[in-house]
């Protein structure tokens, strides 16, 4: 087997790998061009770049992975 399908051989794991990607990916960290905004009145192509969490409301920004790291919770080693 590869050595990248180990880390997800506990249930405890693949659930941190798995709220690792959806925070990132889908909903702090990348900001998503269908969901971004434009901020200029004469239509000069000048667009607000936003998360879905931006859209949603839950955050006025786009977090850095410092930032996340520091908020989410850590996962135990696999020990």
């Amino acid at each position: 087997m590869r050595k990248t399908l180990g880390y997800s051989k506990k249930l405890t794991m693949l659930e941190a790998s798995s709220i690792w990607e959806d925070a990132i990916y889908n909903l702090l960290g990348r900001a998503h061009k269908s969901l971004r905004i434009e901020i200029s009145e004469e239509g000069a192509g000048h667009w607000k770049k936003r998360s879905p969490a931006m859209a949603a409301g839950l955050t006025d920004r786009i977090w850095r992975i410092e930032e996340l790291l520091t908020v989410l919770p850590i996962p135990p080693t696999n020990t």
